[in-house]
């Protein structure tokens, strides 16, 4: 691959996409049909397409509309499943993060450290109780075979050091800190990306705008939600990988909704952050607000676990309760409390937990429902797999078209993906040396020397989308020309994350419309 080009077959266009829609209704069968398009379902389409079978995978938003976007965008070593003795989902966490971290996409995916604040409130029962905890996480990082240089080991922190380190944190009664650290991922809707191209480069037909109305066991009934044109795509095999909505399209699936709220903040607020913050929650014993240094002049604050009743909107909005628990918290360890105003955005994701135990015997909160995926098969053998989170999605794609594959009867190798790298990974000593700015190798990898690259064919490409954030024109250009973005909220709401600042968003929508309007003019 040349230093100024997109890996080969992964490019996502708007022609391409027209192109593979019209293929795929021709009337022509598939081997797997892939409902939804976010971590697990992109993660479903590589898996089968990466085991030589023919697939078509359809979304009726885009690429990472729906949770997949929303996460706190860390990869749990899965600390938090062991107080609730889930060991199980503890090691399946730290074994999938070890993968993303060591060679699937060690580009994207990267440790970070976090400081405990030993304040006046954490009570040193609490803190030996923490520290345990940390010493387990570390077992557990042992335990799935991650290098102690991939992520380094927990220890105390003098006051001094937790000061430097968290330095918004009140010094008041400070008695030190404790350090940890977990993976983190640069940006979910971009992980969720490289799954899709990753797919799309093994010849899987990736379908934005695509809605499916009806599943069978043999298809589905879609609809192209740029023409309103309806039509069928025929496969030996289902997959419904569709969130929080899997229910509406599977037979029998009980869904219970978990609200997550993040605030985001200008970084200025908190100052420098050189680690996230880990800020115990009163009253309870394994629940932290985080705080997390984006790198892009916001810090997002999260996040809550609220139950949430009624229909699953397509963007969950965010309630005042939920803010002012977050400020709450955040405030109990701050020099200074951040006020309503200073919060610039905020956003929700909704879990799709699986209630399994409908009737009596539910729980009383979403907190308490297990973080364990389910891969269920229906009567008219449509495979839907729900559950899990946003670390685990490759052995949830993985599950899943196993599942479909003994299902239906088709013949697909063992899985490949644990060791299949995605679009733009590289080991990070290659990485390193890669002569592009370190923001673009971080969000792209290898392939930050063509989104650079292609400032050199405009240079007013190299200019912000909008002052003081560093996205550049020149990744705008990229995102359409490569990642499938169709529009200005692709652009600004998921390919990058300016979006999440409403006032930012409307600062930028001009320039991500002139951007479209001129590559509409030129196909690739």
């Amino acid at each position: 691959m040349s230093h100024t080009e997109a890996a080969p077959g992964s490019s996502l266009s708007a022609h391409r996409r027209d192109r593979e829609l019209a293929e795929a209704a021709d009337g022509r069968v598939a081997d797997v049909l892939v409902v939804g398009l976010g971590a697990t379902g992109a993660g479903a389409a590589l898996d089968a397409a990466a085991r030589g079978l023919d697939v078509v995978a359809v979304d009726a938003h885009d690429l990472a509309f729906g949770t997949s976007r929303w996460s706190s965008k860390l990869i749990h070593g899965g600390l938090r499943y062991l107080a609730s003795a889930q060991f199980d989902v503890a090691h399946e966490s730290a074994v999938e993060r070890g993968v993303l971290m060591t060679r699937t996409a060690p580009h994207l995916v990267a440790a970070q450290p976090f400081v405990l604040p030993l304040t006046p409130l954490v009570s040193r029962a609490q803190a030996a109780l923490a520290w345990a905890g940390f010493r387990a996480g570390d077992v557990l990082r042992v335990a799935a075979r991650t290098p102690r240089q991939v992520l380094p080991a927990p220890r105390r922190l003098p006051a001094t050091e937790a000061r430097h380190l968290a330095p918004s944190v009140r010094a008041a009664g400070l008695r030190g800190g404790l350090l940890s650290w977990d993976g983190r991922v640069a940006d979910d809707a971009r992980l969720v990306t490289a799954l899709a191209r990753t797919a799309a480069a093994r010849g899987a037909r990736v379908l934005t705008r695509v809605r499916a109305l009806e599943l069978t066991g043999t298809g589905a009934r879609i609809r192209d939600e740029l023409t309103g044109e309806e039509g069928e795509i025929r496969a030996r095999a289902v997959i419904n990988a569709a969130g929080v909505w899997a229910g509406a399209l599977g037979e029998g699936i009980r869904i219970r909704p978990s609200r997550g709220t993040h605030l985001v903040l200008r970084s200025e607020r908190l100052g420098a952050l050189p680690a996230g913050l880990h800020i115990p929650i009163p009253g309870e014993t394994n629940r932290f607000v985080l705080v997390l240094p984006q790198g892009d002049g916001r810090v997002y604050v999260g996040l809550t676990d609220e139950p949430v009743d009624g229909g699953v909107p397509d963007v969950p909005e965010v309630p005042e309760s939920d803010i002012g628990f977050l400020l709450d918290v955040l405030g109990s360890v701050l020099d200074a409390p951040v006020a309503r105003e200073e919060v610039v955005g905020a956003f929700a994701g909704l879990r799709p937990l699986l209630d399994a135990s409908p009737g009596a015997g539910d729980p009383a909160r979403t907190s308490d429902i297990s973080r364990r995926h389910a891969v269920l098969t229906s009567p008219d053998g449509v495979t839907t797999v729900v559950g899990g989170k946003l670390t685990t999605y490759r052995r949830m794609a993985q599950d899943a078209v196993d599942a479909a594959a003994e299902a239906r009867g088709l013949r697909a190798a063992p899985s490949p993906t644990a060791a299949l790298p995605l679009i733009g990974a590289a080991a990070p000593e290659r990485l390193r040396a890669l002569p592009a700015p370190r923001r673009l190798v971080h969000r792209y990898g290898t392939e930050a020397m063509a989104v650079h690259a292609l400032t050199a064919e405009d240079p007013g490409l190299a200019e912000p989308v909008l002052p003081g954030h560093p996205v550049t024109r020149a990744e705008l250009l990229w995102a359409i020309r490569h990642e499938g973005a169709l529009d200005e909220s692709d652009l600004l709401d998921r390919r990058t994350r300016i979006g999440l600042v409403p006032r930012d968003r409307a600062e930028a929508l001009p320039v991500a419309r002139r951007m479209l309007d001129g590559a509409r003019t030129v196909r690739p």
